[in-house]
C-alpha cells in the first residue's frame, strides 16, 4: 500500500515535455511510480481529475536567511507552490558572524534587504558563530519547504577583517587566506556557493556598500578557488552596470561580464550573476545575454538570473507613497492603526490638508522619502494596477495620463487611486524592466537559452514589494492570460521552476515527476488559478509589517511525501529539510 495516489491528474513533469493524463504513487517520500494507471491502494488518494500535476517549485533567489530562525511556514514562498528556498543571495546573510557583531549584519541586511530591523533583533536566536553552525541550526528546525544557502561574501569579509571589511578597505594576503579558509569550511559543510555583491545600489543601513563591493581580483579568485577546493557549486554575482546615460553597455559592465567570463572557463564552478533592464541602459541587457551565450559555447558557465515581472516598488498606505512627509499623514501615521490610518485619510477634509501641505525637511528614518519629487517629477512611472493586479498596465493606467484625463493634478490622482478598495490599493512603481511599458523585454529574457528564472528576493523588501509570488505569476500571466503579446506555453513556464532550477542549484533529486525523485509536488487548478492583490499585515516579530499575496489555486502541496498546503491552507506539516550540497 502507498501512502499517496494521485489519480488522474494533467502531468506536467518538469522536463518540458508535453502533458498527459496518469496517476502518481508516493511511497516514504519518493515517487515510486507513476503510469497512465496504477492499481494500488494508498492511504490517501487525491483526485488530480482536470488538475495539474507539476513539480514543487525551486525558488533559487530568496532572503530569509534570518526567517529561518523564527518561521517554519516561510511565507510568502510556501504558498505559491515553493517546496525548496536558496538564501544567503547577494553576499548578505547572518553567518558567520562574531559574538558581539550581530547588530552589524542586521544593519547590513535592513539597509540591502529592506528587513525590519526591529523583527530581526526579535526573530533572531543567534545560536550559531561559525558558517557550518548557522546549517546546523537550521538543520536541526523543521519547515514547510527545503532549505539551501549559499555562504555571503559581506559577513564572510566583516567576520574575517572587521571594521576595515565594513569599510572595504582591501584585504591583505593573511585576510584573502582567512576568508577562503572560511568559504572551503562553509562549503565542505554543505553550502551551495558563495554570494557576493559589487552593486553601489547594495548599501547597509549606515550608508556604506557591503563589504565586498570593491572587491579585487586576487580576493575574488581566492574565494572562488576556495569554493572549488571545497566541492565546487555556484559562484553568484549581483554585478555593478554602473548606467551613465547611454544605450550600451558601460565600461563597468563589460569589465564584471569579463572578469566572471573568465571565472566561468577557468573553474568548473556556475557563474551566475543579476541581470535586468535600465531605463538608462535599455538594450544593454542583449549585450550580457549574447557574452553569457559565447561562454557558455566555450564551455564555461555564465548564466543570468532574470525577473519574470517588473522590478520596482508598490506604493500603498501601508508603505511607501507620496505623502508620507506631509505633516498631517506623519501626525496620523505615528498615532492611528492602519485600519483607523486607512479611514482617517479617505476624509475629504483630511484629503484636502493632505494635498494642500508640502513636505517637511528629510527625515532619515523615513526611507524612500523622495517618492513627493518623483511624483511629481516621473508620475509616468506611477501606475494604477486595477481590481486584477495588473502588473503590465498600459501608458493609459499611469497616474499621469489619468491625471490629465479627470483635469486633476498627479498628486490629487495618486492620492485618490490610493484610497481605492478601502485604502489598500496599490500603485506600482516599476525602476527596471519596464522600459517600453511592457512585457516584451521580459519574454526575451525568459526564453533565453542562457538564462535563468530567479530574482524573487521571498523574505526582502517586506514592505514594498512580494515577488515571492513570481512562481505562480509564471503560470497565470505568462501561461495564460498575457494579452498585450506572446505567452509562455505552460510546459515551459513549469519546467523554468522545476528543473531548470535544479539544474542551477545542483540537486539532480528534485524538479522532475519521475520514479525515485523526492515526492515534491503541486496540484493545481491551473484554470482558477488567482493572483489576489498584496495585502499588509504586522505579523513579523516585534510587529513588524510586511506585504503578503495570497493565491487561490493551489488543491496541495506535497514537500517530502507529506502534504504541507491543502486548498491554500497550511496543514501544520513541516517535512522541510535543509540541503546540503
Amino acid at each position: 500500500m502507498f501512502d499517496i495516489i494521485i489519480r488522474n491528474g494533467t502531468i506536467i513533469d518538469g522536463t518540458g515535455a508535453q502533458r498527459w493524463v496518469g496517476d502518481i504513487a508516493i511511497q516514504d517520500g519518493l515517487i515510486a511510480q507513476i503510469d497512465t494507471h496504477i492499481d494500488a491502494d494508498a492511504h490517501e488518494e487525491i483526485d488530480a481529475k482536470g488538475l495539474l500535476v507539476t513539480p514543487g517549485f525551486i525558488d533559487i533567489h530568496t532572503h530569509y536567511d534570518g526567517q529561518v530562525s523564527w518561521d517554519t511556514l516561510l511565507e510568502p514562498s510556501s504558498a505559491h507552490g515553493v517546496t525548496t528556498v536558496v538564501v544567503g543571495n547577494c553576499g548578505v546573510g547572518f553567518a558567520p558572524v562574531r559574538p558581539g557583531k550581530e547588530e552589524w549584519l542586521v544593519q547590513l541586511m535592513e539597509g540591502v534587504e529592506d528587513i525590519p530591523g526591529t523583527a530581526l533583533h526579535e526573530g533572531i536566536t543567534w545560536d550559531w558563530e561559525t558558517f557550518p553552525e548557522y546549517l546546523n541550526a537550521i538543520d536541526q528546525r523543521r519547515y514547510a519547504v527545503d532549505v539551501a544557502a549559499y555562504v555571503p561574501h559581506g559577513a564572510v569579509r566583516g567576520y574575517v577583517m572587521g571594521e576595515r571589511g565594513a569599510r572595504n578597505e582591501d584585504a591583505t594576503a593573511a585576510d584573502i587566506n582567512e576568508m577562503a579558509r572560511i568559504v572551503r569550511e562553509a562549503r565542505e559543510a554543505g553550502a551551495i556557493g558563495f554570494s557576493t555583491s559589487r552593486t553601489m545600489g547594495h548599501k547597509a543601513k549606515d550608508g556604506e556598500p557591503v563589504p565586498g563591493t570593491f572587491a579585487n581580483s586576487e580576493e575574488l579568485n581566492a574565494l572562488a578557488d576556495a569554493l572549488v577546493a571545497g566541492g565546487g557549486g555556484i559562484f553568484e554575482v549581483a554585478p555593478e552596470v554602473l548606467p551613465d546615460g547611454g544605450n550600451q553597455p558601460t565600461m563597468g559592465m563589460k569589465e564584471e561580464m569579463e572578469w566572471m567570463g573568465d571565472l566561468a572557463l577557468r573553474t568548473d564552478l556556475k557563474v551566475t550573476y543579476l541581470l535586468l533592464q535600465y531605463m538608462t541602459m535599455p538594450d544593454a541587457w542583449k549585450y550580457a545575454l549574447d557574452f553569457s551565450s559565447d561562454v557558455l559555447a566555450k564551455g564555461g558557465y555564465l548564466r543570468p538570473q532574470v525577473a519574470a515581472r517588473p522590478f520596482g516598488m508598490m506604493i500603498n498606505w501601508a508603505g511607501y507613497h507620496p505623502f508620507a512627509k506631509r505633516p498631517t499623514f506623519i501626525e496620523l501615521s505615528s498615532t492611528l492603526s492602519l485600519d483607523d490610518l486607512r479611514r482617517e485619510l479617505a476624509r475629504p477634509e483630511i484629503r484636502a490638508k493632505i494635498l494642500s501641505e508640502t513636505d517637511i525637511a528629510s527625515d532619515p528614518s523615513i526611507q524612500f522619502d523622495g517618492l513627493g519629487p518623483a511624483l511629481g517629477m516621473i508620475p509616468h512611472l506611477l501606475y494604477s494596477m486595477g481590481d486584477t493586479v495588473d502588473y503590465e498596465p498600459t501608458h493609459e493606467m499611469s497616474v499621469k495620463a489619468l491625471a490629465e484625463a479627470a483635469g486633476v493634478s498627479t498628486f490629487e490622482m495618486a492620492y485618490d487611486l490610493l484610497n481605492q478598495q478601502g485604502g489598500t490599493a496599490s500603485l506600482m512603481f516599476p525602476t527596471l524592466n519596464y522600459v517600453g511599458e511592457n512585457h516584451d523585454v521580459i519574454y526575451e529574457m525568459l526564453t533565453h537559452p542562457a538564462a535563468i528564472n530567479g530574482l524573487s528576493d521571498g523574505g526582502a523588501h517586506v514592505r514594498m514589494i512580494c515577488d515571492a509570488s513570481i512562481p505562480t505569476y509564471l503560470l497565470t500571466h505568462w501561461a495564460r492570460d498575457r494579452q498585450r503579446g506572446p505567452r509562455l506555453e505552460l510546459e515551459e513556464a513549469v519546467r523554468l521552476q522545476t528543473s531548470a532550477t535544479a539544474e542551477v542549484m545542483g540537486v539532480p533529486d528534485r524538479g522532475v515527476l519521475a520514479p525515485g525523485m523526492r515526492a515534491d509536488i503541486n496540484v493545481i487548478d491551473f484554470e482558477n488559478l488567482t493572483l489576489e492583490a498584496p495585502r499588509a499585515v504586522n505579523d513579523l516579530p516585534a510587529g513588524g509589517r510586511r506585504l503578503l499575496q495570497s493565491a487561490h489555486g493551489y488543491v496541495a502541496t506535497i514537500v517530502n511525501g507529506l502534504v504541507t498546503r491543502r486548498n491554500g491552507a497550511d496543514t501544520g506539516a513541516r517535512p522541510g529539510r535543509l540541503v546540503r550540497a
